[in-house]
Parts: C-alpha cells; sequence; structure tokens
C-alpha cells in the first residue's frame, strides 16, 4: 500500500514514532545478513532501539548541538546512531570506514565532534590514535566487539551497554524521549554531510535541516512511487547525499525495508538472495558491474560468447524501439522474449536486479554505452543530478528516459543557465551553508541560487544535459571543446580498464589517456593467452595489452568528432589510490593532484616522448616497501590525428 509521506511528522525521529505507531510489529522495517541468516527487526524494534540508544548518549553527555561522528559500514547500527543523535537534537556527521586516520581527525575537528560511534576494532584503532588532537571527543562507542574485549581505554564504550544505560535512564526520566522527539522541527540542524573534495581541496562539511533532507526524498518519492513491500539493500552508508535522501529519507517516508549484506565482500551475493526492487549506485559501481559481466562473457566457453553476441542485439533494438516509443510487432517480442529468458534474465539474477523496478544512477556522468546495455537487459536505469549542497534537481520517470540526460526538473525547482553554461539552480533542498566556512559558501550560494560548477543545458523537451565540470572543459587548440568524464566513463565500460584520465596538455594541445588496467580481467585474458608476466607493471607494460586496450580507444575514438579523438596512451604502472589522494572515497579522480603528481609523465607524452622512467614498489604483487624504476611505454593512436 502506498503512503501518504506527506502527512508525517517534519523531522526524522518524528517519522520514526509515526511508523512504530502505525506497523508495530506487523510489518518488517530493517533486515541483517548475520552468520549466514537474515534476522528482522520491526518497525516497533526499530523504534525502540533508537530510543535506548539516545537515552543512553544522553545519559553520557550528548547535549543538544552536539556533533556525533559516525564511521563504518551499511549496517542497521548506523541508521540507529543517525536517529538517536537527532532525537536527542544532535547533529549527525557521516564518514566512510575507509578513511585513514588524519582523515578521521579532520572530520572530527572540523565538525566539533563531541561523540564518535564506529563499527569495530578497526575504526576504534584509528580514532585512538588520534584522540589526543581531539580535546572535545568525549566518547567513543562501538558496535562490534570482535577483538575489543582486552581494551581499557576510558573513552570507549561498546552499544550494547550505552542500550542499557539508555533503559535505566528512561526509568528515571520517563517519558523525556518522547518530549523531546515532540519539540523537534523541520528547521533544527540535524545532518553535516561532507563533500566528496575532488578538486584537492580538504572536504566541506554541508550544513543540513531535516527540511532541506526531506526535499531530496519527497522529490524522488514524487518521482516513482516507493511503496511499503519494496525492498533495497543500500550498497553506502548514509555518508553520501544521495543515502540521505534515499536510504534513510524515502525509507522512512515509504515504510519500505532496508536490508543489510553480512559485510561489503558478499553485497553482490546478498543482494541476490533479495531481489531488490529498487537499487541506487554511483555510475561507478555501475559501470564496474557492466565490464564484470562483458569480462565474464569474454572467458565464458564458445557457446556462451557465441549466444551473447547473439542475442545482446535483440535486446539494444528492443531499448531502441521503447526509446522511440514504437510498439514492436508480433515476432519481435517473442524473439525478444526468447533473448530474455536464456540470456537476460540470468544476468540480472547475477547482479541482484532480478526484481528491480526503479534503477538510479548517480555522482558522475554514466556513459550512453552503460545505459544502453543495461537497458539492452531490461532494466530501467536513469540517472539523477543533484548535489550535496544544492539538493536533489533531475529525474525522469521510467517511461521518459532519455540516455544522454538526467531528466527534467523536479517540480518546485529553478533552474538557469549562466553565460558560461554554468547550471544553477534554487530550492527547498538547497543546503544551509558550509560549517564554520561563510567565506566558501558565499562563493556558491548567491541570492538562494546555488552555483554548481557543472556546465549544461536544458533541451527543447524540458530535460537536463550536464556536460562535465566547468573546470574540466577544456578548450583544444583546434578550437573543439573536450568533455574529460565523458570519454574516461566511456573506456570504463571496457571489462579490461578500471580507471581513466582524459588529459589535453599544455594548451590544449590534444587529448591522451592514462589507463590503469583492471589487473583480474587483464590477468584472466593474459593466462589465457599464455602472455608472461609476475607482476602489475609488467602486466600494464606488455605490448600484447597495449593492443587490447588499443581495441577500446578506438571504440571510444570512433564515436567522437576528430578534432577530441586520443592520440597518445599510457598504462599507468599501477592502481590509483584514494589513500594516497588519487582518488575521492567514491572513486572520483582528483585531477590537480593527479596532474602535479605525474607531472613528468604529462611532460613525456606532450614533448613526444616513446617512454618515460618512473619510481615502482618492488616485492611481491608490487606491495613491497622498496622501490626500484621502470620504463612506462607512450603509444600513439594511429588515424587518431596528425
Amino acid at each position: 500500500m502506498e503512503h501518504g509521506f506527506s502527512e508525517k511528522g517534519d523531522t526524522w525521529p518524528k517519522v520514526l514514532k509515526d511508523n512504530s505507531e502505525t506497523y508495530g510489529d506487523t510489518r518488517r522495517a530493517l533486515r541483517e545478513k548475520h552468520y549466514g541468516i537474515w534476522q528482522p527487526s520491526t518497525w516497533k524494534d526499530y523504534y525502540l532501539r533508537v530510543k535506548s540508544l539516545a537515552l543512553g548518549l544522553m545519559s553520557l553527555g550528548l547535549k543538544a548541538g552536539d556533533k556525533v561522528l559516525i564511521v563504518g559500514d551499511n549496517a542497521p547500527e548506523w541508521y540507529y546512531a543517525e536517529l538517536a543523535t537527532q532525537a536527542d537534537h544532535g547533529v549527525a556527521v557521516g564518514a566512510y570506514s575507509d578513511l585513514t586516520p588524519r582523515e578521521i581527525q579532520y572530520l572530527a575537528e572540523n565538525s566539533e565532534a563531541s561523540f564518535a560511534i564506529v563499527q569495530d576494532q578497526e575504526q576504534v584503532d584509528k580514532l585512538l590514535q588520534v584522540k589526543d588532537a581531539l580535546p572535545l571527543l568525549k566518547k567513543v562507542l562501538f558496535w562490534s566487539y570482535k577483538g575489543l574485549a582486552h581494551y581499557k581505554d576510558p573513552a570507549l564504550m561498546g552499544f550494547r551497554e550505552v542500550l542499557e544505560l539508555g533503559k535505566a535512564y528512561e526509568k528515571e526520566h520517563p517519558g523525556l524521549f518522547e518530549r523531546n522527539v515532540e519539540s523537534g522541527k523541520a528547521d533544527d540542524v540535524c545532518a553535516i554531510v561532507y563533500t566528496s573534495g575532488t578538486t584537492g581541496e580538504t572536504p566541506k562539511g554541508a550544513v543540513h535541516t531535516y527540511r532541506t533532507l526531506r526535499a531530496g526524498a519527497e522529490y524522488h518519492l514524487r518521482l516513482d512511487s516507493w511503496v511499503e513491500d519494496d525492498n533495497i539493500v543500500p550498497f553506502l552508508p548514509p555518508v553520501w547525499i544521495n543515502e540521505q535522501w534515499l536510504a534513510l529519507g524515502c525509507h522512512l517516508l515509504s515504510g519500505c525495508t532496508l536490508n543489510f549484506a553480512e559485510g561489503p565482500e558478499t553485497q553482490q551475493r546478498d543482494a541476490m538472495e533479495i531481489g531488490p526492487s529498487i537499487v541506487f549506485r554511483g555510475a561507478r559501481v555501475w559501470e564496474s558491474q557492466a565490464a564484470m559481466v562483458r569480462a565474464r562473457i569474454s572467458s565464458a566457453d564458445p557457446i556462451k560468447r557465441l549466444a551473447f553476441r547473439v542475442l545482446i542485439p535483440v535486446g539494444y533494438r528492443m531499448a531502441e524501439a521503447l526509446y522511440k516509443k514504437e510498439r514492436p510487432g508480433l515476432l519481435r517480442r517473442m524473439i525478444y522474449w526468447m533473448a530474455d529468458t536464456t540470456l537476460f534474465e540470468p544476468i540480472r539474477h547475477s547482479l541482484g536486479l532480478q526484481k528491480a523496478r526503479i534503477c538510479y544512477t548517480t555522482g558522475t556522468i554514466l556513459s550512453a554505452d552503460a545505459l544502453r546495455f543495461y537497458h539492452a537487459l531490461h532494466l530501467p536505469l536513469k540517472s539523477l543530478y543533484g548535489t550535496t549542497e544544492g539538493g536533489a534537481l533531475s529525474g525522469a520517470r521510467n517511461e521518459d528516459i532519455r540516455l544522454d540526460t538526467v531528466g527534467p526538473a523536479h517540480k518546485e525547482t529553478e533552474v538557469s543557465i549562466a553565460d558560461d553554461g554554468e547550471i544553477l539552480y534554487r530550492q527547498r533542498g538547497t543546503f544551509v551553508g558550509y560549517y564554520k566556512n561563510p567565506e566558501k559558501t558565499s562563493e556558491v550560494l548567491k541570492d538562494g541560487w546555488f552555483h554548481t560548477g557543472d556546465k549544461g543545458f536544458v533541451r527543447d523537451d524540458g530535460h537536463l544535459v550536464v556536460v562535465d565540470r566547468v573546470k574540466d572543459l577544456v578548450r583544444l587548440a583546434n578550437e573543439e571543446t573536450l568533455s574529460p568524464q565523458e570519454m574516461e566513463s566511456r573506456l570504463r565500460f571496457s571489462p579490461y580498464i578500471k580507471d581513466a584520465w582524459i588529459l589535453a596538455g599544455p594548451e590544449g594541445l590534444y587529448a591522451s589517456a592514462i589507463i590503469v588496467i583492471d589487473y583480474n580481467s587483464v590477468g584472466k585474458w593474459a593466462g589465457e593467452r599464455r602472455v608472461p608476466y609476475s607482476t602489475f607493471t609488467e602486466l600494464a607494460q606488455r605490448p600484447e595489452v597495449y593492443e587490447l586496450i588499443k581495441q577500446d580507444i578506438d571504440r571510444v575514438n570512433t564515436a567522437s568528432s576528430p578534432g577530441s579523438r586520443i592520440r597518445k596512451y599510457v598504462m599507468l604502472h599501477r592502481e590509483l589510490d584514494p589513500d594516497e589522494g588519487e582518488l575521492t572515497r567514491n572513486r572520483r579522480l582528483r585531477r590537480a593532484f593527479l596532474e602535479k603528481r605525474y607531472r613528468e609523465l604529462i611532460e613525456a607524452i606532450y614533448m613526444d616522448r616513446t617512454e618515460v622512467p618512473v619510481d615502482v614498489r618492488v616485492g611481491h604483487d608490487d606491495a613491497g616497501t622498496g622501490t626500484g624504476r621502470t620504463m612506462l611505454q607512450i603509444r600513439s593512436v594511429e588515424g587518431a590525428g596528425a
């Protein structure tokens, strides 16, 4: 049954309380896989755990306005922590589990966190390592106890103990939790959501209220109807703004079920068991899944490879007919049914998407190649557009998806295109400002208009097209404009390419590509062809691998205008690493940092050299601590330009 979400309370704790009173023990709210068994929690369970945790935090000294840093992978405890913090009129601050101790310290310092709620021993160790530099931090609470039995630091406390404190505090202060929840207001600050830091600057904390976050959730619920029987398997914890809108907001407002995998490494397998009906992932995840399918097909037996080559065009033709709103004839529908039964449905199942009726891609541009591939598999994948600061802006209904757009702007939003093509918009979901950073706030928020930094335009049909970051677009020497993001996404559609970095060199001479191979799929390809190698570096520099990757560069060049085609390419000797600042935590390139780190390589490409020496780590699988030198080959792409 569909819910009147607009009638629910104006804060997330109020919505949780409303759901508990409406559903009680009759409906499942959460489900977590633990030791191979799915363990459900009802809406009443959900509410009572949040209540006990909130009261436990109050007994430990959490006050209104205090910040609580939450660090860990996706788990019910993350949601308990955020909602309990908010029920106490505190402010939730999320952090990815793979952050370094220094990055954790920065977020805790910048947000002035007084409590940290973390997952396990790994996160506890990070906080203890930097605790002396965090005088405001009072307590570090953990929800996974393994390995922590002998830790004696007085700042540490387990989740279960805090819940017991909360139950005892309830007896001493009956009705306090309910009064706190009731006194919350829509315009209370409830979360600080940090930006990804793609510019190379330190992340900035975007301050949000219930009103601004709820706006994003409601826009999505009006775009697509979520119902109580829907299941979702959130891919990331609510660090990211999209998870705040969808996994938290839409989940609470619709009454659907959140399902948590046993761990990040079992996410795919556990999703297959659940078969979520609503799926939202970053573009990089969709790209990697498409590449994984294509890699499996390329290494399958000849019969399966032949079936894929014969049947995938059937899917493409059916998808094309749907874009054009054509009704295929009986014969075409019968052929498609056969292709769907024998090929597409098994692929959807292997991806855990067998029941998916709503599929969102967000974050960066997803290439038309990847979108077309998923539509051929009969998955209605569509691009959404929104920003951490500006809020959710656009999305298309399933019957109105266009591969090259991010859909029309949501109702109640205003869009303007600046003279330089930058997308500006304003709406009720726009953030309050950057935490403790009014100067940066005034740079991006002017007269209520949020300046996105993205270039785009609105088509005659009302659909918004996002081209690229304004600062990343390159005016080439031949007067053409190069969009690096689009070409990078099309390259990553390859099963053999993990990362791609497009650059134009000094004065925009021409496009070049620095490629990071997918070690597993390229290694399997090399093994089948008896190509010898012992390390990542050796494999990446094999001439056979250069020829393999050239096929994908030729594919991308064929679809590009002659003046913007890739003319040089290099196989990088190692993977790009978020821990070294080369990527953000959601795997977006930090271009300014990369340009500094690989300055000599870039200079060599545009000085027409054919190779360049670089330092490499030596040891088993390049993971040792010693260093050595190797030569990276710089190849020209024949026919790509003079």
